[in-house]
């Protein structure tokens, strides 16, 4: 077995990170957790939906105190980052004709 190559023979980065690149890594990452969020909203609405029919109240109350503050701008922002990818795809596609 050979070992692993030390940090001292790994070639440098041919290319420092730009302050632009550790923004779209930032908001890459964001649109992420707010794709987790969102998911993670919709299970708590049918958990909550199924435990309203079995009489439990507290989990839909819950849910239907955090909609406006939490879910309802977590849904805009990711049909916004959607819209804007589909937009941003469109352009550069348009340019490289």
């Amino acid at each position: 077995m050979t070992p692993p190559p030390s940090s001292a023979s790994r070639p440098p980065s041919t290319a420092a990170i730009t302050p632009l690149q550790r923004l779209a890594t930032l908001l890459d990452r964001l649109l992420v957790a707010d794709v987790f969020l969102v998911l993670a909203g919709a299970l708590w609405f049918g958990l909550a939906v199924l435990l309203h029919s079995q009489g439990v109240e507290a989990p839909l109350a819950m849910f239907q105190r955090l909609w406006q503050p939490l879910f309802t701008p977590a849904i805009g922002l990711l049909m916004a980052a959607a819209l804007l990818s589909g937009a941003l795809g469109w352009w550069r596609r348009r340019g490289q004709r």
